[in-house]
């Protein structure tokens, strides 16, 4: 591959993981403050209490980490080794 075109994949990676890590911090915040509101919507509408819910949301905040760790930074960081070798 191309030093330029490396360059440019790893910009890509990078800058992916720094929006997905933004969105993940939104996520965050909007359910520590949304907390009550998501748990009274989540029990009405699909039958759940709140422990079950709360194991969802750390399902998804676990999930959302394999994503950004291991679909764009680990490439992110790859890419930069072998700009770095050549």
């Amino acid at each position: 591959m191309e030093r330029e075109k490396i360059i440019f994949f790893r910009n890509f990676f990078f800058r992916a993981f720094v929006i997905g890590l933004a969105f993940a911090l939104f996520y965050f915040v909007a359910t520590f403050v949304f907390w009550d509101t998501g748990v009274s919507w989540a029990t009405h509408f699909f039958k759940i209490d709140e422990r079950e819910f709360g194991r969802l949301v750390l399902m998804f905040f676990l999930e959302l980490r394999v994503v950004i760790v291991f679909f764009f930074l680990v490439p992110a960081l790859a890419l930069h080794w072998s700009a770095q070798k050549k």
